[in-house]
């Protein structure tokens, strides 16, 4: 059984940074894609960032420029560096990535919280 698991949410300031973290554990052969997405309340999930297994990334316009995804493949897992957090990136996040075991398969975390607020 894959799980991911995602750590790192909380309350912060607008201006101020969070790093989250995903973590894949379980019978796993290779991981390819992991990604980032969010949702906020009354909204539908969107992609934040998404990074291949040999480190190609791409953003959300949104995001373009204050957050940065990397991963650690001998780890297993995937970070989210977020900075200059605005009200708007309130929302709850949620790892995402393609692990292949016996087949590949799409495996979501369970989310965490980020709020950005005075």
């Amino acid at each position: 059984q894959v799980q991911l698991v995602e750590s790192g949410g909380g309350l912060v300031q607008p201006g101020g940074s969070l790093r989250l973290s995903c973590a894949a554990s379980g019978y796993i052969v290779s991981i390819y894609d992991m990604a980032w997405y969010r949702q906020a309340p009354g909204k539908q999930r969107e992609l934040v960032a998404r990074i291949t297994s040999g480190g190609r990334t791409n953003y959300a316009g949104f995001v373009k420029g204050r957050f940065t995804i990397s991963r650690d493949n001998a780890k297993k897992t995937v970070y989210l560096q977020m900075n200059s957090l605005k009200p708007e990136d309130t929302a709850v996040y949620y790892c995402n990535g393609v692990v292949v075991t016996n087949t590949p398969g799409e495996y979501w975390g369970q989310g965490t919280q980020v709020t950005v607020s005075p």
